[in-house]
């Protein structure tokens, strides 16, 4: 609590007039209020600012002690200032990215690193204790490597890149330019390859590598596995969650988001600003199409065209799933309805017979 207080205590005080004009909104009350953080409007203090995404929270408006809101329409149910903005939610992250604290840095490399006389490491790179870079590594200008963190042979990681503790990078990998990497997660393990031979399993050498494009940013402990042949691909701002398997030859496409404990098997393709819900499983060798959204826990088990919505296991257009889903807990009311029917007809039957 210590810590959290001190920072509350030493965070930057910015004018009200500022922090709007950074999200194109418009004032109404003191324009140069100073405001030091941000918060949520059942938590907020004096001297921060809050912000309303959606009139279910309208509520809470007359109780929140911040000093300013942020919101999409005017509101008498608040007396503090008022930011007005197309979109609160849009201006949310803006504003918490001027009051959230930089990623401390380890000044330069430090002499417990353990870096080979081979690589290359850019202007202004923070090296931290304990971490191994390996033979022809290069570690672009600015990036961050924190304790724990172990890169391999022939890997490229690009400028202002983070990869924080025990972040595993192995032989040839490669990594762009502002990705960050959070903690525990295995970039270019082996692909999961085996051919059965008399009941044995025998081991697919796997020789390709990891590509991760710029932006892009990859959760705790996931595991990313190298390519057979090739490069398992993550483009651009692809976004992934904590726990994510992603297998040999995937390819993820720009934009998309992968939530939590979703497993993508080999050789899938998955298009642009793809939505993949929590525990959501893809076979192997399939194409998801661009803008396509799975609800979590479906099982995914053949391709699936662009814009389609779809949920359950195997999957389905999403509003089947609904209809469907609705009426799992009348199933035995519906069986018992049907064997009366049976006995009924089987009665009809039997009458007509003896006339």
């Amino acid at each position: 609590m210590m810590g959290k207080n001190n920072r509350k205590k030493n965070a930057q005080r910015i004018p009200l007039q500022e922090i709007a004009r950074l999200i194109d909104g418009e004032v109404i009350g003191d324009e140069q209020m100073k405001i030091r953080g941000i918060n949520a409007l059942d938590e907020a203090e004096p001297g921060e600012i809050s912000f309303l995404t959606s009139a279910r929270y309208q509520d809470r408006l007359p109780h929140t002690l911040a000093s300013a809101v942020i919101l999409q329409k005017k509101t008498s149910l608040f007396d503090g200032a008022q930011v007005l903005v197309a979109d609160p939610k849009l201006a949310y992250p803006k504003v918490a990215g001027l009051f959230a604290p930089g990623i401390p840095r380890f000044l330069g490399v430090s002499d417990q690193a353990i870096c080979h006389n081979s690589c290359s490491l850019g202007t202004g790179v923070s090296i931290y204790p304990n971490v191994f870079i390996g033979e022809d590594a290069e570690i672009g200008g600015e990036t961050v490597l924190f304790p724990g963190v172990y890169v391999g042979n022939g890997v490229r990681i690009g400028r202002k890149t983070v990869l924080y503790p025990n972040v595993t990078v192995l032989d040839d990998c490669r990594i762009g330019n502002e990705v960050i990497i959070h903690a525990g997660t295995v970039i270019g393990s082996d692909g999961f390859g085996f051919v059965q031979d008399g009941g044995h399993s025998r081991k697919i050498p796997q020789l390709g590598i990891v590509q991760i494009d710029d932006q892009v940013e990859i959760g705790a402990n996931n595991c990313i596995d190298r390519a057979a042949f090739g490069k398992t691909w993550i483009q651009r701002g692809v976004k992934t969650d904590n726990l994510v398997q992603i297998a040999h030859n995937v390819i993820i496409g720009e934009d998309s988001i992968i939530v939590a404990q979703a497993g993508i098997s080999g050789s899938v393709k998955i298009g642009r600003q793809v939505m993949l819900g929590g525990q959501v499983g893809v076979a192997d060798h399939l194409e998801i199409g661009d803008r396509v959204m799975i609800a979590s826990q479906s099982g995914v088990a053949k391709s699936i065209p662009s814009g389609e919505i779809v949920s359950g296991t195997p999957t389905m257009p999403h509003r089947v799933w609904l209809k469907a889903s609705s009426l799992f807990q009348h199933l035995p009311e519906f069986n018992r309805r049907i064997r009366e029917v049976e006995k009924h007809l089987e009665g009809m039957e039997i009458q007509r017979n003896k006339e």
